[in-house]
């Protein structure tokens, strides 16, 4: 396993983490996902991301569950908050009263002292935007998170964040953690430079867009698959994606690496990013993504990805 830093921070993570979104605590068993956690971290995992949302706070108690076997020290854990955790009207979005209490729960349940990332899960339009900077600092002047970050913000969201930071003296936010991956660049065009200008490192979720960029669509859907079984990954289920995908499965294995290995290598080409954060069922399925880490696509390769991937951004 590589390692990483956040941006130019001195926090360094493994270039592919583990996510526990919407599986441990859900769709995954606390026995099965525990087994996983754990077979990441011995194979050098050592960031894991979880946020208060993910199976309504049971993810963060299946992670605590595990980490109290290890060095805390040793790993980075992040969290989340934003989503409604109740049908309180507080008990949401960026506010302070949110975010301070907010953070009292997650640790509670994860069983730590503190967080090593928290991020906000969606910028908040109802809240201003000093409000939730300052509430961010203090928690990192109260020792309870070191870092925090963005998730899924735009570019002039974190571009405000930065300014109200740097007005009154507060903590830059560290991080954003955007979905990102060979069907899904938006990022590229500004968020990803506004993260460059401000020294922000970048933890791309959904790397392999669900399962599609492992090729386990390429000959139609399974029934019991996210595919089959979710609204939100059907824009991406297109035949031109599909098409896309199988001809990239033929570039990995040109290279003796298998179709998500390729996909998770193209993102970690960037120097920009931090880490990819993968999901995973099964051991197996872990330990082969684990795999991409090191792998380095000769510029050749890149161009022939571009081709098909029908962009110009080599």
């Amino acid at each position: 396993m590589e390692y990483r830093r956040i941006g130019k921070s001195g926090l360094k993570v493994s270039e592919i983490a583990l996510g526990a979104w919407l599986t441990y605590g859900g769709s995954v068993g606390s026995g099965r996902a525990a087994q996983i956690i754990k077979a990441a971290i011995d194979e050098g995992v050592n960031f894991i991301d979880i946020a208060d949302i993910y199976s309504n706070g049971e993810a963060e108690k299946v992670v605590g569950a595990v980490i109290k076997d290890y060095k805390r020290s040793d790993l980075v854990i992040s969290s989340k908050v934003f989503w409604p955790m109740s049908s309180d009207v507080n008990d949401r979005g960026l506010s302070r009263k949110h975010i301070m209490e907010s953070i009292d729960k997650s640790l509670k349940r994860i069983g730590t002292d503190y967080l090593d990332i928290y991020y906000c899960h969606r910028f908040d339009p109802e809240t201003p935007v000093e409000e939730t900077v300052r509430a961010m600092s203090d928690l990192v002047q109260q020792g309870k998170i070191v870092y925090w970050g963005t998730s899924v913000w735009e570019a002039d969201e974190i571009e405000r964040a930065v300014s109200d930071a740097q007005n009154w003296n507060g903590y830059l936010p560290a991080v954003e953690q955007p979905h990102y991956n060979m069907l899904h660049r938006y990022i590229e065009d500004s968020i990803m430079p506004a993260c460059v200008r401000y020294g922000m490192g970048i933890t791309v979720w959904s790397p392999l867009e669900q399962g599609l960029l492992t090729g386990k669509y390429s000959d139609g859907i399974p029934p019991g698959t996210r595919g089959a079984d979710t609204v939100w990954l059907a824009e991406y289920l297109t035949n031109e994606n599909i098409a896309k995908v199988k001809t990239l499965g033929k570039v990995a294995q040109s290279l003796g690496i298998t179709m998500a290995q390729l996909a998770l290598a193209w993102i970690l080409r960037l120097p920009e990013i931090s880490c990819a954060i993968v999901g995973a069922t099964k051991i197996d399925q872990l330990k082969e993504n684990l795999k991409a880490s090191g792998i380095k696509l000769e510029q050749s390769t890149l161009e022939e990805i571009e081709k098909i991937l029908g962009g110009d951004n080599v």
